[in-house]
Order: structure tokens, then C-alpha cells, then sequence
């Protein structure tokens, strides 16, 4: 479980977590840890240094919308830039390339467990 740190801001108390806590940067989603626990959607925060190659994978139920916040990368024969967002869905096979350090944000819905094959 996450450590969770409150802090008196005036007469609010603000949750604060870190990253570093959440596995794979997975933030939000129907799993452990979760900030907020829901079976609607995922939310990360990935970080891949330059030369990282994904694992080809697919979702049989979810769509996985990518917002490339830094960096450079190639999903699926597409050369995308810091600003391009990208969406596979069900049964499209994720296949992504790191040419520079990247910050990626990840959207996926449903949030299902185990709704990820890899693929040769």
C-alpha cells in the first residue's frame, strides 16, 4: 500500500503520494496501489529512456489512448512527436519504440485485470 502523506494547507488537508509508489506508473485503475480505485479506467505516468523497445502486447476489451507529453517514438510504424496522442484498441497490437527519453501519459479503459496478450 502506498504511503500516504497529509499535509495542513490553511483548513484543507491535501493527500500527497509519489510516483515512485504506484507500480509502473499505474495511478489509477481497478488495482493495487491506486489512488483512485475504479473499474472504468487506468490512468500512468510512463517514463522510457531512449533506445527502450516495448513489449508487443494487445488488450482483448481495452483501448489504450498514449499522450506523448516529451520525447520521440515510433508506435506501429508511426513517427510521433512531444504532442501526438495515440490510441490502439481492442486487439490492435501495441508495438512502440523509444528514439529519445519520453514521458508518456496512458489512458485505458475498461480498467480489467489481466486484458494483456502478449504477442510474438
Amino acid at each position: 500500500m502506498a504511503v500516504v502523506t497529509w499535509i495542513e494547507f490553511g483548513a484543507w488537508n491535501v493527500k500527497v503520494y509519489n510516483i515512485t509508489e504506484m507500480t509502473g506508473g499505474w495511478l489509477v485503475g481497478n488495482f493495487e496501489p491506486s489512488i483512485f480505485k475504479n473499474p472504468h479506467v487506468e490512468v500512468a505516468h510512463h517514463f522510457h529512456p531512449k533506445g527502450f523497445v516495448g513489449e508487443k502486447h494487445t488488450h482483448k476489451k481495452a483501448t489504450e489512448l498514449s499522450y506523448l507529453v516529451r520525447g520521440e517514438l515510433i508506435a506501429s510504424a508511426e513517427h510521433l512527436y512531444s504532442g501526438d496522442i495515440f490510441i490502439y484498441y481492442p486487439n490492435e497490437v501495441a508495438d512502440v519504440k523509444f528514439l529519445e527519453d519520453t514521458d508518456l501519459v496512458v489512458i485505458k479503459w475498461p480498467s480489467v485485470v489481466d486484458d494483456k496478450y502478449m504477442v510474438d
